[in-house]
């Protein structure tokens, strides 16, 4: 979820869900120790419970970083052993690391004596064409051992070459079973299942057989699969209005935050129009935070004869998703 989850998506996703643990995208240990710590850690009080992110493999770096995490006040530090981009590689960590079990327990186990908040790890359920389940089994025994109780596991193997991270995300074959198993197999553990779970009947399903449901980009697609019960998007519409008036003072571009909110109507009749006036250049560029009160009244209307926005009004009823 780099460039996803940074903290106006994770705001608005709060809107929209009030219980939901919200965790940023991967921050690099280099990005917090060489770079612009504020830029990547600065989050809305509104945002708890929240958790970031990191990536990395030096023991002593993370926890360097989990303390920089703790003292801006975050719920819990994570460290991404999940993703297989080969730009992460090149650099050492993410999912390669899952074949060094005693390393990833080196970096959770600083990070614990470092910090006070949890620390969590998220990872998958194999590399490669490992189909072996005795491979993910060791190394959640290995770094649970250094004190980690909570693993977020991607139910699908990560193939480290040949596949883009997009591609790692779909042809994998899910393997749920292998999630359930390793509730079943380490029940004193927090295990939470993440991948092709979209949704609220499907997130039901698995909290039968775990502990917690991770959802990524299928909800920043279609955000209201978290919904609490009870709220309209009109509400969501209206707090994203206010805190954009609030943030311009922080010189916060719209667009920065509109291109989080292009879901919020997926599924709505009118959810092309609402994603064509949110992503419109020309009224982008005025950073008039009125436009999302605009697209919310254009696409709520019961009338779309003025609307320039909706030239085919006709084409628009049909496109029901």
């Amino acid at each position: 979820m780099m460039d996803w989850t940074d903290r106006h998506c994770r705001y608005f996703l709060r809107q929209v869900s009030a219980s939901a643990f919200l965790y940023t995208e991967m921050i690099t240990t280099g990005a917090l120790l060489h770079g612009n710590v504020e830029r990547h850690l600065a989050f809305s009080p509104e945002e708890h419970p929240v958790a970031a992110q990191l990536g990395g493999s030096e023991p002593e770096e993370l926890a360097q970083c989990a303390r920089l995490v703790e003292q801006y006040g975050y719920d819990e530090v994570n460290l991404n052993i999940g993703c297989p981009s080969e730009r992460v590689q090149r650099g050492a960590f993410g999912a390669c690391l899952m074949a060094e079990p005693e390393l990833v327990a080196d970096c959770v186990r600083a990070m614990r004596e470092a910090v006070k908040i949890p620390v969590t790890v998220k990872h998958r359920v194999g590399l490669n064409a490992m189909e072996d389940f005795s491979f993910m089994e060791k190394f959640v025994s290995t770094v649970s051992a250094a004190g980690c109780r909570t693993f977020i596991v991607h139910a699908r193997n990560a193939v480290l070459k040949g596949l883009s991270p997009k591609e790692n995300r779909e042809v994998p074959p899910l393997k749920y079973e292998f999630v359930y198993r390793l509730k079943r197999d380490f029940p004193a553990l927090e295990i939470v299942i993440n991948g092709g779970i979209s949704s609220l009947a499907s997130i039901e399903k698995h909290l039968h057989q775990v502990d917690g449901v991770m959802n990524g980009r299928a909800a920043y697609h279609d955000p209201w699969v978290l919904a609490d019960a009870g709220k309209t998007r009109r509400d969501v519409v209206l707090a994203m209005y206010a805190y954009l008036k609030r943030s311009l003072f922080n010189e916060v571009k719209v667009r920065n935050v509109a291109r989080h909110m292009l879901g919020l109507y997926h599924g709505h009749r009118r959810a092309r129009l609402w994603r064509r006036m949110l992503s419109d250049p020309a009224r982008l560029s005025q950073n008039e935070p009125a436009l999302l009160l605009e697209a919310m009244e254009a696409v709520e209307s019961t009338s779309s004869k003025e609307n320039p926005y909706e030239r085919h009004p006709q084409a628009e009823k049909v496109e029901v998703r």
